[in-house]
């Protein structure tokens, strides 16, 4: 074990959103930083669609012509939220939001306020600001006035997060008080009398191997969907930093952990209860929870552990929306206008994950023609593989019913009960937009099976939520008794957050900065407490002196 003589402010453990944003922050309070990270930086946010959830009147929704406010955003989050933090946290996120893109547009961050007019899960190059959740949908608008809060990183394609990421870590290495150190593994804390004191890591350094960053390239690009390719570009890569790494320890007054969650660790899947079968991990094979073990090692206590986010959109194509989805009783989910990852939630915990999408020749027809205007290519191939392979067709509902061996009455009654309320002018059952309420009256009829099971032509994407438990004011990690642990903090998925209950697209990213940023505050205003004291210990040592 190598004991460097280097003692740092605060070290920080993984370079994502959370741990790059806790860095950029910390440093420009005058903290001496080292951040460390398993791979060369970026993370899962890294691979992700860049999108940050921000409101309340942001330069980017005025731009567009957006009308927002605290208060309407909150109202909005409040309902997605819940209780898995306070009130007082939900409307600090919601008064941060403004100037949090004010701060990312500061470090070279680009955004643009093209609303995207179509519900999407992730809008195409014409368009970077749109609904990313539920906002417009019931019940939400029942609480707070509908506005786009989904600011997606310019870029093209699927670039936004790399992009996105990319920015953020090239601001941070070039601040003199960030020592970057990529390739390093933390493999326990340093823990005395209570308090979090330092890190033990294995780890290189400079290290330049071509054939090293191909495999941790094509594993973290295609491992999600091919798991075996996955796992193997990952040996292949760990052998060869095996053959370089050596044991390090660093002293640090803070340490935050911000190394993602744990959607590639199906013992701690098992463990927890979380419903994983038949989902693609979300992340990198090194969202495999060893942050989370870190923090648990030294008494820090978890919670929302089950907690998954899965995500199963029908929109693309938006017309899609305009159709229903039955469970193998042959009655509605819930409103299909909402948020992919809501409407999965339902359909997961109530509904044993299947559902079966109904629509009528004219939404088929529509959805097949405006479907490929609103896609980045990989949600077009996605499309093509429904509209070619992925359904039943038949020209009855009975019939499309007795085909996918679903309840025929129970089917029938639900799309006459749907059709009913259109044709009379009332609320549909499930209070969808009216502008998406379309009837289902038109021959051929087509089901598309949109049950979790995934599949790398129609996967159905899953991260997890939960991680260590932390004060809400401060960052620092809460051990089973309640206390807070001295000298530790988490961020990010690796900790309790914003997010934790319910997810929408950005909200991840948006926790991360709030979070890590929220850790690198409370350190600095110890730091200035202890210059503080010393200061007054020094003139008190003078004063009696003379």
């Amino acid at each position: 074990m190598l004991m460097e003589k280097q003692t740092f402010d605060m070290i920080i453990v993984g370079a994502g959103m959370a741990g790059v944003c806790a860095a950029i922050e910390a440093a420009e309070k005058g903290l001496k930083v080292c951040l460390l990270d398993v791979g060369y930086g970026g993370g899962t946010s890294g691979i992700s669609g860049g999108v940050v959830y921000a409101g309340g009147g942001t330069s980017t929704q005025r731009e567009a012509g957006v009308e927002d406010s605290i208060d309407n955003m909150y109202r909005y989050l409040k309902q997605e939220v819940g209780d898995v933090v306070s009130d007082a946290t939900i409307r600090r996120f919601c008064e941060e939001s403004p100037a949090s893109i004010e701060w990312l547009k500061d470090k070279g961050v680009i955004f643009v306020g093209t609303v995207c007019p179509y519900k999407t899960s992730y809008p195409n190059d014409q368009f970077y600001l749109y609904y990313s959740g539920n906002e417009k949908s019931h019940p939400y608008t029942n609480v707070a006035t509908p506005a786009p809060r989904g600011h997606r990183t310019f870029a093209k394609g699927l670039d936004s997060g790399k992009v996105l990421m990319e920015t953020l870590l090239s601001y941070a290495k070039n601040l003199p008080n960030i020592d970057f150190r990529p390739l390093c593994k933390v493999t326990d804390l340093v823990f005395k009398n209570g308090k979090v004191t330092g890190v033990k890591y294995r780890g290189v350094s400079n290290f330049n191997n071509p054939k090293h960053k191909r495999y941790v390239t094509i594993g973290t690009k295609y491992g999600k969907y091919i798991k075996p390719l996955g796992n193997k570009m990952d040996k292949m890569s760990q052998k060869i930093w095996e053959r370089h790494a050596n044991n390090y320890e660093l002293k640090a007054k803070a340490v935050l952990l911000s190394s993602g969650g744990f959607i590639f660790n199906e013992q701690m899947l098992k463990l927890y209860g979380a419903k994983y079968e038949h989902v693609m991990p979300l992340g990198t094979v090194n969202d495999d929870g060893y942050g989370i073990q870190l923090g648990m090692k030294v008494g820090g206590a978890v919670d929302h552990m089950d907690v998954l986010l899965i995500w199963r959109f029908l929109s693309p194509p938006s017309d899609f929306i305009r159709g229903i989805v039955v469970d193998k009783k042959g009655e509605r989910i819930l409103n299909e206008d909402l948020y992919g990852a809501t409407f999965t939630k339902k359909m997961v915990n109530e509904h044993d994950g299947e559902g079966y999408l109904i629509v009528d020749r004219e939404i088929w027809e529509d959805a097949k023609k405006n479907g490929p205007r609103e896609s980045l290519s990989f949600q077009a191939l996605m499309m093509r593989y429904l509209f070619i392979f992925g359904y039943l067709k038949a020209n009855s509902i009975p019939d499309l019913a007795r085909k996918a061996k679903l309840p025929v009455d129970a089917v029938t009654q639900t799309v006459n009960e749907y059709n009913n309320a259109i044709f009379t002018g009332r609320d549909e059952p499930m209070h969808k937009m009216p502008e998406s309420a379309s009837p289902i009256m038109r021959p051929p009829f087509y089901l598309v099976n949109v049950s979790i099971k995934n599949s790398p032509a129609y996967p159905a994407p899953a991260l997890t939520l939960g991680g260590l438990k932390v004060n809400e004011e401060t960052g620092q990690v809460i051990s089973f008794s309640g206390e807070a642990i001295e000298g530790l903090y988490a961020a990010g998925r690796t900790a309790v957050g914003i997010c934790s209950n319910s997810y929408i697209s950005g909200l991840s990213l948006a926790d991360a900065m709030f979070s890590g940023r929220r850790a690198a505050r409370h350190v600095a205003s110890l730091q200035s407490r202890d210059q503080y004291n010393h200061q007054v210990l020094d003139i008190q040592a003078i004063m009696e002196q003379l």
